[in-house]
């Protein structure tokens, strides 16, 4: 599968998540969260800047229970909880926010 965006095209996967890591941009994640029915706010970002650092540092996309967990440690109680991470991605955090946030399918995930 692909999309065409800005006079580039991007493969995906079966389930709509980037083939190539290294083409992702903000374009590319507006687009998807447009695909996913999702406006993204500041709060949408913060968790999609999250992901891509820990994927940097760890090289695989989180699950949700260690998403929850490390967000809580970074940007403080109130946002690490699945409740706020359910309200901001109703598809499911690490499932949907990583498919923005242009990252692999977490394991996990089905």
């Amino acid at each position: 599968m692909a999309f065409d965006l800005n006079g580039v095209t991007y493969e995906t996967d079966e389930d709509g998540y980037l083939v190539n890591l290294d083409q992702w941009n903000k374009d590319v994640a507006q687009y998807l969260a447009t695909q996913e029915g999702l406006d993204m706010t500041d709060a949408h970002w913060e968790v999609v800047d999250f992901l891509r650092e820990y994927y940097d540092e760890y090289k695989i996309a989180p699950m949700i229970r260690i998403l929850t967990k490390a967000i809580g440690q970074k940007l403080g109680k109130e946002k690490g909880n699945t409740k706020y991470l359910y309200d901001l991605y109703p598809g499911g955090p690490a499932k949907q926010a990583c498919k923005i946030a242009g990252l692999p399918k977490p394991t996990g995930c089905v």
